[in-house]
């Protein structure tokens, strides 16, 4: 069994995608366009379905950061994403890497706690990226 995060980004997926390539060396893997959906006639939503645009808007995606898959979705397009109540944990290996990591995903967003020194990790820091997803950076070894 398996627990794995799915994102919507509600029209933003694809930018997304980009953001986390360049920010955590994403590498994604899988990406399905609503006008590829194989119960859609001639590539067409059903009419009211989807709003004007969506064919080409991420119905899903796959993407791998580290060993770990995430998935991600443009939605139904409704307006601004919400992840609250949620948290991203990135563990890294070094200090350097907390660092790069945490300058890389705060670009754009809010930083809602610095990386410093904890008494459970040489450096944690929590931020909230461009998209507003909450992201949790920890070296993850005393």
């Amino acid at each position: 069994m398996q627990v794995k995060s799915y994102l919507s980004f509600e029209g933003r997926c694809e930018e997304a995608l980009d953001f986390y390539k360049k920010a955590v060396g994403a590498e994604v893997t899988t990406v399905m366009r609503f006008r590829e959906n194989p119960d859609f006639q001639n590539g067409a939503p059903p009419e009211g379905c989807l709003g004007p645009g969506a064919a080409e808007k991420i119905m899903h995606s796959e993407f791998r950061i580290g060993e770990t898959v995430l998935m991600a979705t443009d939605g139904m397009n409704s307006g601004k994403p919400s992840f609250a109540g949620t948290s991203q944990a990135l563990l890294v290996d070094s200090a350097a890497d907390a660092d790069r990591f945490f300058t890389a995903l705060s670009e754009g967003g809010q930083v809602m706690m610095p990386l410093a020194k904890t008494f459970f990790s040489e450096k944690f820091g929590m931020t909230t990226d461009r998209f507003g997803v909450p992201w949790m950076i920890v070296v993850d070894h005393p």
